[in-house]
């Protein structure tokens, strides 16, 4: 019987409470009954690195629809997923993804629509950004309305927290930064600012680490990520390099988003610095912490208002008072279209699937009535 080994729970395997449907893990666990669980701690082009307890890596097969051209990448697993796997020659194979919990995702880049997953099966998100010339309230936004807008809702959706680094470094102001993000704060969303070299100062950091619990690190390249994750570790792990003085950016010294366990009994995915955050469409900028500002627009005199120059227009108000920061203001608006333009896709991408399969079938019926079934 493929019952979970206790060595899974040190690397996140849910317990009873989890909120995920028990009955569609045992029903898959019961599909498989040679297979047995494990987490994707790595993946690459070639396939996955999976674990069955802290330390105990083995290289996988993927299934073969997965390598197919045509096949959703939001389908394949991601870092964080739990899969079943089974025995084989030359190495062991996956041969079933099992449901998540919460997932982060973004439009990959290029002009044809598909989603990327960043990471699967998570609790926390850390935004990580540095006290420096990296430091960008509207790039902050962008990354809470990935995570927030579109991870999910209900009790399995991740937090979010802002994790601001180099506290230590000089020219640094955590306080006015801090202030700089105090719209997002008055919604719940924690932001903490710490010296990422220092244990003592990461121990702010703690209380979303327990046993168990599963956080990401997301941000750019050089803010401080694999800095903070060698630190939760207590060991040089992660390489790491100086940024440039001239814009605070650095190079990719993640190249894969990889999973570890941490001595908390944590487990923390790091990832490489990502350039580009597109949307899916499928985000919702109220819970994307825009709530204040899809709040002010519900209280505009007409439904359609476009917040220029209508009257009764309570955004505008706002605007005119100082109680809306005008800059948050426009990026509201950038990331609206950009959500509304990537839901266009997305709905004409799956109505281009929803066609194909009905003409598919008509093509299958044509044939049978001609042929009749094989």
């Amino acid at each position: 019987m493929n019952t979970p080994a206790p060595d899974l729970r040190a690397i996140g395997w849910p317990d009873a409470g989890d909120a995920t449907p028990a009955a569609d893990r045992a029903g898959a666990l019961a599909a498989h009954p040679q297979a047995r669980p494990a987490r994707v701690i790595e993946q690459h082009r070639s396939g996955y690195v999976v674990a069955e307890a802290p330390g105990h890596a083995l290289t996988v097969e993927s299934p073969p629809e997965w390598m197919r051209r045509r096949f959703p990448p939001q389908d394949r697993a991601a870092v964080g997923d739990w899969v079943l796997i089974e025995d084989a020659t030359p190495r062991p194979r996956i041969v079933a993804l099992l449901p998540r919990r919460s997932t982060i995702k973004r439009a990959a880049a290029g002009e044809h629509y598909q989603q990327q997953l960043i990471a699967a099966n998570i609790d926390t998100v850390f935004v990580v950004c540095g006290l420096d010339a990296d430091f960008n309230p509207r790039r902050i936004e962008r990354y809470l309305l990935l995570i927030r807008g579109g991870g999910g809702t209900g009790p399995d959706a991740p937090e979010a927290v802002v994790v601001l680094t180099k506290a230590d470094k000089d020219g640094s102001d955590a306080d006015a930064s801090l202030a700089a993000l105090a719209e997002l704060a008055a919604q719940g969303i924690v932001a903490v600012a710490v010296n990422a070299k220092d244990r003592d100062s990461v121990a702010a950091l703690d209380r979303w680490l327990g046993p168990g619990r599963t956080a990401v690190l997301v941000g750019s390249s050089g803010a401080g990520k694999s800095t903070l994750t060698n630190t939760l570790l207590g060991i040089e792990k992660m390489k790491t390099s100086e940024v440039r003085e001239s814009d605070a950016r650095g190079r990719h010294t993640t190249t894969y988003r990889t999973l570890i366990p941490l001595p908390s009994g944590a487990c923390l995915i790091d990832t490489p610095g990502m350039r580009e955050l597109k949307p899916t469409g499928e985000e919702d900028l109220a819970d994307g912490g825009f709530a204040d500002i899809e709040a002010l627009a519900a209280e505009c005199k007409f439904r359609d208002c476009h917040h220029a120059k209508e009257p009764g227009c309570a955004v505008r108000a706002a605007l005119q008072a100082g109680t809306l920061d005008a800059a948050r203001f426009a990026n509201y608006l950038k990331l609206r279209d950009e959500v509304a333009g990537a839901a266009h896709q997305l709905a004409t991408r799956l109505a281009q699937k929803s066609d194909a399969r009905v003409q598919g079938k008509a093509l299958n019926k044509r044939l049978d009535e001609k042929y009749g079934k094989h």
